[in-house]
């Protein structure tokens, strides 16, 4: 069966879904998106994703198709048509086609609206109970990254060398400050505290990075949001990853080091437990 897409004011098959090759996105990257998750066909943190998306639009200073209002009816449709239980959508707008092909802003935008159900990529299978190994590459994105920005180039080129490595995510690192993952936020339990680089434009705060904070608070475990070092990294007694399709990831390896005693950590195990229990345990 196709995949129902939806695509500035139809629903059509994938197939058949098509934008100008005068279109913004295309040719400068001139757009935003967003990434959300269903669980048993209902949307997880819907309003706290269409806030970062009203955020990022802000930031970029471009305006939002009239339909960014009917996201959650669209995205209710396409998981009734498409038959969703527990998938992601993606979310993009962009400043949409304009002529001629020029930097600066068109008088007229006319601003696409893309929502497309995708599959979840696969975790390796045993990720929960061995964690995930990473490496550190130099994080030489722009600095604007609080904006969640289809620019991906930098962060694609960090994914594909730590695939080439045999690690599962690339992690960035500015100044010897570890910032985060080339899709995915970074935790470290350092010295008994978890910490993650504060959320400033120096990073994508993750909706899922907000969740596990919360939960953390919950249940009673320190917090710092504040910036920690690669050498901090390398000795903590624990780190993990979250991102809203791997959730929360331990990592048990990093540069070829190991992280504490190279199995996922009390912390972590317990932040993976609440995450499993506030998603509904559907694993």
């Amino acid at each position: 069966m196709s995949t129902v897409i939806y695509l500035n004011g139809e629903y059509l098959p994938l197939e058949k879904a098509t934008v100008s090759v005068e279109e913004r996105g295309f040719l400068f990257a001139d757009g935003i998106y967003e990434v959300l998750r269903l669980y048993r066909g209902h949307p997880f943190q819907l309003e706290a994703h269409l806030q970062r998306l009203r955020r990022s639009a802000q930031g970029a200073r471009l305006p939002l198709p009239q339909a960014v209002p009917d996201l959650p009816a669209i995205i209710e449709r396409l998981a009734a048509e498409n038959d969703l239980h527990d998938t992601s959508i993606y979310i993009e707008c962009t400043r949409g086609a304009a002529h001629p092909r020029t930097h600066a802003f068109p008088a007229e935008p006319h601003p696409t609206l893309l929502v497309m159900p995708q599959s979840i990529y696969t975790l390796p299978a045993d990720a929960f109970t061995r964690g995930v190994s990473t490496v550190t590459v130099p994080d030489l994105r722009w600095r604007r990254c609080d904006i969640k920005s289809i620019m991906l180039l930098p962060n694609i080129l960090a994914k594909q060398q730590a695939r080439e490595q045999g690690a599962f995510e690339a992690i960035f690192v500015r100044d010897g400050v570890v910032t985060e993952g080339s899709s995915m936020n970074t935790f470290a339990v350092i010295d008994g505290t978890l910490a993650t680089h504060p959320a400033d434009q120096g990073i994508l705060a993750g909706i899922t990075r907000q969740v596990v904070l919360a939960l953390a608070a919950e249940l009673g475990i320190a917090i710092g949001e504040q910036t920690f070092t690669l050498e901090q990294m390398y000795n903590a007694q624990e780190a993990f990853l979250t991102s809203t399709s791997a959730e929360v990831l331990p990592i048990t390896q990093i540069d070829g080091r190991p992280i504490g005693n190279g199995r996922p950590g009390p912390v972590t195990m317990r932040l993976v437990e609440a995450f499993r229990q506030k998603t509904g345990g559907w694993r």
